[in-house]
């Protein structure tokens, strides 16, 4: 089996490379090889007795980048290469260029190769696709209208994979992942970085800035459960999802309220003293844009699996700091 991860520099990316090479197989079959690339390198190292590790850069907005990605014909494609909320909401061209033009070249160096490749393509969506109005937790059935336009851009994709996936020139899923939090490393620029934000800074003894109030609710998930999401949408048996490619993510639902009391029961009432409360309004505005809840009943019913609550969520993230120094 040969495994391409676009987006691997990333963060998710990054450790769902670094598992897929300890493990060496994904759904019972051997790698033989993982190319992964990003914009920049990946710093990734191989595995004796692993996966054949080729690491290389790419841009997804250069249509010659993605069909030579292609070239070599990878089994499974795991997509997540993105601008992300904040910076696609700003800049406009690029958020398009990237997410959904990047999308639709990749598809396009798959079909290319004719009837006799349809590789596994996993990508990444985002709970962005759906806009207010919501109900109070939103169901499998709630249409996808999204009010920003990195979720507009991450519905089209959906589409397109939907619709590749149906004329069977790709055998595709798209998973609407959660917010990830706890994100280790430095802030990006998406809107929804202070979720991460108001946990990791004040365990590394940093101030950290909260720009919405304490009762803005969203869906979450750990970077370990979001490498399981993937990895399960790359070796499930996908004709159970019939025409529907697109799955919500199971994730927890909760407030900042709710995060920052659990970070007081794991670290304490100092760790928190760290938050320092001052409001964004164009940030305010984007989130209020976003679901809150979900019932992801038929992401469940074919294996994904969330996390269990949000305090094993910030000891994880603990556990992961102390385990890389």
């Amino acid at each position: 089996m040969r495994i391409l991860i676009i987006g691997a520099a990333g963060m998710v990316g990054r450790k769902l490379a670094e598992h897929l090479i300890t493990e060496g197989s994904l759904g019972g079959k051997t790698i033989s090889t993982l190319h992964a690339v990003d914009v920049v390198s990946p710093a990734l190292t191989a595995r004796d007795g692993g996966p054949s590790l080729e690491l290389g850069t790419a841009n997804v907005a250069s249509e010659a980048d993605v069909k030579a990605l292609v070239a070599s014909k990878p089994d499974v494609i795991f997509h997540l290469a993105a601008i992300v909320s904040g910076e696609a909401e700003v800049e406009f061209e690029k958020g398009y260029a990237i997410n959904l033009d990047g999308t639709r070249y990749l598809l396009e160096a798959i079909r290319a190769h004719g009837p006799d490749y349809a590789p596994r393509v996993v990508f990444t969506s985002s709970i962005a696709v759906f806009g207010a109005p919501f109900p109070e937790k939103i169901g499998d059935e709630f249409l996808s209208a999204p009010l920003t336009s990195y979720g507009a851009q991450k519905a089209m994709g959906e589409l397109i994979v939907s619709d590749y996936s149906r004329k069977g020139f790709i055998d595709g899923i798209s998973i609407r992942l959660p917010t990830i939090v706890v994100r280790p490393g430095k802030p990006n620029k998406a809107a929804s970085g202070f979720f991460s934000g108001i946990i990791r800074e004040p365990l590394a003894g940093i101030e950290a800035v909260l720009p919405v109030e304490d009762d803005v609710q969203h869906w979450v998930a750990s970077p370990a459960a979001a490498v399981g999401f993937l990895l399960h949408a790359g070796s499930m048996d996908t004709s159970v999802l019939g025409a529907r490619r697109a799955l919500t993510m199971p994730g927890l639902s909760v407030t900042v309220a709710g995060m920052i009391e659990a970070l007081e029961r794991v670290a304490g009432p100092e760790v928190v003293k760290l938050i320092r409360r001052e409001r964004d309004p164009q940030i305010e505005k984007i989130v209020e844009g976003w679901p809150r809840d979900f019932n992801a009943e038929r992401a469940v019913s074919v294996g994904f699996k969330a996390d269990a609550d949000f305090d094993s969520i910030i000891r994880a993230h603990i556990a992961g700091e102390k385990a890389g120094g």
